[in-house]
């Protein structure tokens, strides 16, 4: 088995678990009669036969329904979308067309443009169909050719919204002969995107019926729990689920793997020293290079780019040591590279001439790679979901005999969700996986997508049977503000510039700040704006591909940061001030003496300050900021505490310390149980809220209006409070280190912080919690 690589010596202090998953066999039917022929020889990997869950699907759709397909990796989902997309296309050609109707289409919808590039080449053996991928990497010509021929268009979610519909006169051929819609990788549209993608797809709908055209939806994805309830959110429609996974599974082995202990270092101003672990990426290297001298194919996923590129690069110089013939056979891959840089490096895994590859999540999604021995992940990589797609990426079809096991390994790196969970196997491996968790009704996306849709034809109070019952609320908020205008036939759009660009999908911030040489000019890189007071300031020390730099000058109002390069003894942490104003609560609970609510709130941020630290994290003195204040409106869950009980029960605790490590803690724990990461969230904590007199800790969402994290936390916040507890409870430091209480995106440095404290402040909130 695989699972011996891991056995050796020096390895048998770092595995915490390791369980063996057994082989599944296939369970086959024939192919549907609908299918035509020549469709069915266009597959020869199913001739006679496809797996039950293959011949269901096609079952359904050729009965009107909408379909969302949850099974698992390589358990040829494209197969079915492909083969029902064909069906129709050459029903088309043959005339069986309905009169009056255009040809048939079909409309393929990916997160990424590598995955519809990808699925673009699988399409070209079909050489009777003309396809065409669209998206920002295409010249005029090329996009004029698929609006006017081709029959298949690929293309993702911001192309869609940026200029397909925005242009649907243009692409009547197109969207008045859809017959089907893809949206493949569906578990990947959650938060605040998916909440876009959501009203993205509804407007699709609405621009097809106008030309009457009602497509079929199909949805597929590897990895999601409840996939009807969120299919029918991401649409509008009712949409029949397919979850009986027939397709055969080589067995897996899994081992989560905890890096160990090295000396001490100190954690903060005046905090005694703490045992540190050894880097999760130093891990992963000597694991790949491990792997790769025994001929295992691996792909390790890491969470930075810049990460992927140090595992890679120490890989090459490990392998040097000890097998010179090998460091060519280990490479990067990630965002960034050009695609035909991609495209090599994919062509070169799939041949066998790549042995090891660092990537970032972009090979997560269902871009075809077969023959994989092995995936080390390093990191949680935020749910359950998408760890289970990583993992699936090991054991695919086209496995070579000599191998007939998969691997699956799980480096944990030194943050609280990660050391609970390789502690905690059942949490990671036995537990269902996380619901998508987005909100339509956020009016942060639902108002800029009102106003697309009015631009791309006029609004009617009919249209709140499909963009949900905060609609005409929303038109209304619009027409005040003089962007719509209402006329006989609707609300109209009045501006003269693109309402698309009012919606910004991947909630990027706004424009990115540019980075330039001082002396130069040249482009170094960018930023997003989000994050760009805290990393790109006067006198802030940036990291680029391993290069070092240092900020001379940060003008906010242009978005430009100028940089010298430079070789510091020394790194730069932000210090900011953050403020929770409480806006609107919407429910609450009590349970003993803790009060639990949920609702809207404004968070004031602003950085004041930067602290210089040398190699060991020692301070070595503070410059104040001048920057902005930004307010955020979200929505956050809060915890509250009386004066009266505090003072009773914890009189010998740091109640500051103790409140603002379990607000660490609880925040890095969420997305245990929900379906994002610890950036995708924010925290307060104070031993006396102005807004509720008592002592404090809020969670909130890290985007405007919300993106349904901190709802979730609310609903759950008694398990949610459990396992916070128990983490801080046994982790094995004195008085707090980065596996539970302290945070990389803290804004105080992490001062103060009480760990004894923390769980006696959580011990008290959750005497007479129930236990769901």
């Amino acid at each position: 088995m695989l699972c011996q690589n891991l056995r050796v010596e020096r390895f048998a202090d770092r595995i915490t678990h390791r369980e063996h998953q057994p082989a599944r066999p296939a369970v086959v039917e024939p192919w549907p009669d609908h299918i035509a022929a020549e469709v069915q020889a266009a597959f020869p990997e199913a001739a006679g036969a496809l797996w039950a869950h293959q011949a269901e699907a096609l079952r359904h759709l050729e009965a009107g329904r909408h379909v969302v397909l949850s099974t698992g990796t390589s358990s040829g989902k494209s197969l079915v979308f492909q083969a029902a997309g064909l069906n129709a296309i050459a029903g088309g050609r043959s005339g069986a067309a309905l009169a009056g109707h255009r040809r048939p289409t079909v409309l393929y919808i990916a997160p990424t443009k590598a995955l519809a590039a990808d699925q673009w080449r699988r399409l070209k053996p079909f050489e009777s169909v003309l396809t065409a991928t669209v998206d920002g990497d295409n010249s005029r010509e090329e996009r004029a050719w698929a609006r006017d021929r081709a029959a298949w268009v690929l293309t993702n979610p911001d192309t869609l919204h940026h200029v397909i519909l925005p242009a649907h006169q243009r692409w009547t051929r197109l969207l008045g002969g859809l017959r089907f819609v893809i949206v493949d990788e569906a578990h990947h549209y959650r938060g605040v995107f998916g909440a876009h993608v959501a009203h993205v797809l509804r407007r699709l709908r609405r621009v097809c019926s106008s030309y009457d055209a009602e497509p079929q939806f199909v949805l597929a994805s590897a990895t999601m729990a409840e996939p009807a309830d969120v299919a029918a959110r991401l649409t509008g429609l009712n949409v029949s689920a397919i979850t009986d996974d027939a397709s055969p599974r080589p067995a897996r082995d899994v081992a989560l793997w905890q890096p160990p202990l090295l000396g001490s270092t100190p954690n903060a101003v005046d905090v005694p020293e703490q045992q540190v672990r050894r880097s999760a990426n130093a891990e992963a290297a000597d694991l790949l290079a491990d792997l790769v001298v025994t001929g295992t194919r691996t792909l390790t996923f890491v969470r930075s780019r810049r990460g992927a590129e140090l595992v890679a690069a120490t890989t090459q110089r490990l392998l040097a040591e000890v097998a010179p013939e090998l460091p060519h056979r280990v490479a990067t891959y990630r965002g960034g590279y050009l695609p035909e840089e991609r495209r090599e490096l994919e062509a070169r895994l799939r041949s066998g001439d790549l042995l090891g590859l660092a990537t970032t999540n972009a090979l997560e999604l269902g871009i075809d790679i077969s023959g994989l021995d092995a995936v080390v992940t390093v990191g949680f990589p935020g749910t359950r979901a998408a760890l289970e797609q990583q993992f699936g990426r090991a054991g695919r079809a086209g496995r070579r005999p000599d191998r007939p096991d998969a691997l699956g390994v799980f480096i944990a790196r030194d943050e609280p969700l990660d050391a609970y969970l390789v502690n905690h196997p059942a949490d990671l491996l036995g537990a269902p996986l996380e619901v998508s968790v987005f909100d339509t009704d956020n009016p942060y996306v639902l108002g800029p997508h009102l106003a697309a849709a009015a631009q791309e034809l006029p609004l009617t109070a009919d249209d709140a049977t499909l963009f949900g019952p905060r609609t005409l609320e929303g038109i209304a908020a619009l027409e005040q503000a003089g962007w719509l205008r209402k006329r006989a036939g609707g609300w109209y759009w009045t501006r003269r510039d693109r309402a698309s660009d009012l919606a910004d999908l991947r909630s990027s911030g706004g424009s990115p700040v540019h980075i330039v040489d001082t002396a130069t000019g040249r482009l170094i890189g960018t930023v997003d704006a989000g994050s760009a007071d805290a990393t790109v300031h006067d006198g802030a020390v940036y990291l680029h591909q391993g290069e070092s730099w240092v900020c001379d000058r940060y003008d906010v109002e242009t978005g430009v940061a100028e940089m010298h390069a430079d070789e510091p003894d020394y790194w730069t942490q932000a210090r900011s001030a953050t403020q929770i104003s409480i806006v609107t609560p919407t429910d609450s609970r009590t349970w003993g003496q803790a009060s639990i609510n949920v609702g809207t709130v404004d968070v004031t941020s602003q950085v004041i300050s930067f602290t210089r630290r040398d190699q060991r994290g020692r301070p070595l003195g503070d410059e104040p900021l001048d920057l902005p204040a930004r307010t955020l409106r979200t929505t956050a869950v809060w915890w509250t505490l009386p004066p009266a009980t505090v003072a009773d029960s914890l009189s010998a605790v740091d109640v500051p310390g103790a409140a603002h490590a379990a607000e660490h803690a609880s925040i890095g724990m969420l997305p245990l149980l929900a379906t994002c990461d610890r950036w995708d969230l924010g925290g307060v904590s104070t031993a006396l809220h102005p807004d509720t007199g008592m002592l404090t800790v809020f969670v909130h969402d890290a985007y405007a209006g919300g993106a349904g994290f901190a709802e979730r936390g609310y609903e759950i916040a008694d398990t949610w409070l459990r396992v916070t507890r128990e983490l801080i409870d046994q982790c094995v430091c004195a008085t707090g280190c980065p596996s539970c209480i302290q945070s990389p995106k803290c804004g105080n440095g992490n001062e103060p912080l009480d760990k004894a404290g923390a769980v006696r402040l959580l011990d008290l909130v959750l005497r007479g919690a129930p236990r769901t």
